[in-house]
């Protein structure tokens, strides 16, 4: 891979990056990486990331400490939220 499309990546996947206040955690959530990551469906990425936990678990690491389940809100065309699945990578 060229290294202005690596940089160019880079710079996607750091505009991406989510913090959790007061702590030195930094972690992405699993739908804003999906379409970067040409995934067009979230039930696609999501058995890819089912994947990952399994192959996380296979070698020993704590997949929780990898993967944390969260709901956020989304604001929907009439104004209202409704809740969604989402993970913490």
């Amino acid at each position: 891979m060229k290294s202005d499309a690596i940089q160019r990546l880079q710079s996607q996947f750091d505009a991406l990056v989510q913090n959790i206040p007061g702590e030195e955690i930094e972690f992405w959530f699993a739908r804003d990486l999906q379409e970067l990551l040409g995934y067009a469906r979230w039930e696609n990425f999501i058995a890819t990331i089912q994947r990952a936990i399994e192959s996380c678990q296979t070698t020993g690491y704590d997949a929780e400490n990898h993967f944390r389940d969260v709901t956020k809100m989304v604001k929907l065309g009439s104004g209202a939220e409704r809740p969604i699945e989402d993970l913490m990578l």
